[in-house]
């Protein structure tokens, strides 16, 4: 009797040893990163630039990195101009965008297919120049000042909520995301603050809302 419950214990501890073994492989699998790259461009700003003063051109990599965790990176480039109020500013710069997101809902045969939501922090760095400045003279006159182009930066956190969908049976997709942003820091020259930042548009407001509609491929 006695021998029949040594073997029936070891036999036990045997069994949940393998099972403690399987399920760490498991983990380990789930855990492995495999090489996954979407790569997209805004297709609706460039092509808004045809026909207004603001030229953004900019685009997106991103990488499934475990679970519904998404890393992604953005970079572009935008030229604008501001007139208003008396103030005739223009800018031009590259800037970039860092972060991630998380699927929230996606779809069972296709896990790059859903909505998800995440923040990013992005930055820019510029010249501006001022071409005309609005001040107040003696007796209540009104004048203006210029200022020499000049090398400013700035830099916002920024949430991403959004959506993407496979076209068809292929490796592109759609990508539509809202970008709420809210500005941290700027430099300043001669104690103005800047009309318009590239890649987080005029900064009149700390607060900003950006706007993207991708075509992306997955490879």
């Amino acid at each position: 009797m006695k021998t029949r419950l040594i073997f029936t214990f070891f036999f036990s501890i045997l069994g949940i040893l393998s099972w403690a073994q399987d399920k760490k492989e498991t983990k380990k699998e789930q855990l492995k990163y495999e090489p996954n790259f979407m790569v997209g461009f805004d297709v609706l700003n460039t092509g808004a630039a045809f026909f207004s003063d603001r030229k953004l051109y900019q685009g997106f990599i991103s990488s499934k990195i475990r679970g519904n965790v998404h890393a992604v990176a953005e970079a572009g480039f935008e030229k604008n101009i501001y007139q208003k109020n008396g103030y005739d500013a223009k800018v031009n710069g590259p800037f970039v965008k860092l972060g991630a997101f998380y699927m929230l809902a996606k779809d069972a045969e296709n896990e790059f297919n859903g909505f998800y939501a995440g923040g990013k922090l992005g930055g820019s760095f510029y010249k501006q120049e001022y071409m005309a400045i609005p001040v107040r003279g003696f007796g209540g006159s009104s004048s203006s000042v210029a200022f020499p182009s000049s090398s400013q930066s700035s830099f916002w956190v920024e949430g991403t909520l959004g959506g993407r969908v496979q076209l068809f049976e292929s490796n592109f997709y759609i990508d539509v995301n809202l970008q709420p942003r809210y500005l941290v820091y700027t430099t300043k020259q001669d104690d103005i603050s800047p009309m318009i930042i590239p890649g987080f548009g005029r900064s009149s407001s700390k607060f900003n809302m950006g706007f993207a509609w991708n075509i992306a491929y997955k490879f």
